[in-house]
């Protein structure tokens, strides 16, 4: 069987890997909290400004319109997700599941590794 990743693995092909790409999105501070939100029901810009504190307008304005560049949102007169946003939470939901389920663990292991 070969492998899955290029050996060696270089910057170039971390740089432009389709997962590293989405794992960056999805790993910034205010990205999985405001899809969560839209998740539930659209968001006029106001709206998400004094839901999501203490985000400033101008990080909240820069999130919201790369996750509508990235297809993930759409903006009308609300925000509200796309069909590709919708298809990504069931997946953010299981890492949050899954990290909730192992903070236990997790912590115990950075204790361990520092000494």
């Amino acid at each position: 069987m070969s492998p899955l990743l290029p050996l060696p693995v270089t910057a170039a092909d971390r740089e432009t890997c389709a997962a590293t790409d989405v794992l960056r999105r999805v790993g910034e501070k205010w990205s999985v909290l405001i899809l969560a939100l839209l998740s539930e029901r659209p968001y006029g810009f106001n709206e998400l400004d004094r839901t999501v504190v203490p985000v400033s307008r101008r990080i909240l304005t820069r999130t919201l319109r790369t996750l509508e560049a990235d297809g993930l949102i759409k903006r009308g007169e609300k925000y509200e997700l796309t069909g590709l946003g919708r298809s990504l939470l069931p997946l953010v939901v299981a890492l949050g599941e899954w990290a909730v389920a192992h903070a236990d663990e997790i912590a115990d292991a950075r204790m361990a590794a520092r000494g």
